[in-house]
């Protein structure tokens, strides 16, 4: 009896894909998070607890005292012993006390220049709120004062001049102050930050050290800091600029603006080519985007008017400018 032979049937599995379009999708790269712009932002923001400012306040004050005695103990010893010698090392430390009395008038005209422009971005408020004209007024002829000494605003001050007797409204008189006079500081600033954003992007991407680009971030942000504070007049000494940084930092956090959580810094993240072959060059750019969301918030802090009459600056039109020709194709699209 012979084996009969027929066609073979051989079952395929249903879970293969059928076509490489069914097939899954090759996994993409972690997205870069701006980590050195986030821990950046965490430490400018963080504000140590209250037992912690009362023992570093008083171990300054207990290391001062001691400095102190120590120094006139010292002083009159010496003048006792070589009195010529002794006179000469009192008259070191008297020089040293009047620059350390300079650097503390500095620090406080520089806070009192803070507080000027603190008290105008409320008058403007309150102005505005009320539709006061009077009160635009009062506050259009503090601005001319404020910048009366700048070269850049001597065109917008004389159009200023010029047109202000025929403004009725009181949004109408801010909108022209804000045009004439703020707009040539306005690109100033928008020049500060994109230069911070450029330096921060490529001090994230060029140094591998670790905590170094956590460093040059914070270091950058702050000079930005400092710059946008100046262009406006509010010029801050150290303490002061510390002072700015916090409070345009902890407005960050407090609304996740320092996260990368939306598609803005993603679309500039992915749209280059080195971001997508080195994770470096991507956290370079996303810091750089993240630097620029502080700008705008220190143009915001430190404007002297509120931005209504003129638009604020968009953030993805300067990440762009920052870094498109830095990482990609500059502004008229040719490769670097």
């Amino acid at each position: 009896m012979t084996e009969r032979r027929g066609p073979v049937e051989i079952e395929i599995d249903e879970a293969q894909p059928a076509s490489p379009a069914e097939a899954p999708p090759v996994p993409e790269p972690e997205a870069p998070e701006g980590r050195a712009m986030q821990r950046a932002a965490a430490l400018a923001a963080a504000r140590p607890a209250r037992l912690a400012r009362w023992f570093w306040g008083l171990a300054a004050a207990l290391i001062a005292a001691v400095l102190s005695v120590a120094a006139w103990d010292f002083a009159t010893g010496l003048i006792d012993r070589q009195p010529l010698l002794g006179w000469g090392v009192t008259a070191l430390f008297a020089g040293f006390l009047a620059v350390l009395l300079a650097i503390a008038v500095k620090e406080a005209a520089a806070f009192a220049r803070l507080a000027r422009i603190d008290a105008l971005h409320r008058a403007a408020d309150a102005a505005h709120a009320a539709a006061d004209l009077d009160a635009a007024r009062r506050l259009v002829a503090r601005l001319e004062a404020l910048y009366a000494g700048r070269g850049e605003t001597e065109w917008g001050r004389r159009r200023l001049a010029e047109r202000k007797a025929e403004q009725f409204d009181a949004e109408a008189l801010m909108g022209l102050a804000e045009r004439e006079l703020l707009a040539p500081l306005d690109a100033r600033a928008r020049a500060e930050v994109e230069a911070a954003a450029r330096q921060v992007a490529a001090v994230t991407a060029l140094v591998p050290l670790a905590l170094a680009d956590v460093v040059g971030a914070l270091a950058a942000n702050v000079r930005m800091i400092r710059r946008i504070a100046e262009i406006y007049g509010g010029r801050s000494g150290t303490l002061g600029s510390l002072r700015l940084l916090r409070a345009v930092f902890a407005h960050l956090v407090a609304t996740g603006a320092v996260a990368v959580g939306d598609d803005l810094i993603h679309s500039v993240a992915g749209g280059s080519l080195l971001s997508r072959v080195s994770r470096r060059f991507g956290e370079g750019i996303v810091n750089g985007a993240l630097t620029a969301r502080v700008g705008v918030a220190a143009m915001e802090v430190c404007r002297p008017l509120p931005f209504r009459a003129v638009a604020a600056p968009s953030v993805s039109r300067l990440i762009h400018r920052a870094l498109t020709g830095l990482f990609g194709k500059d502004a008229s699209g040719r490769a670097n």
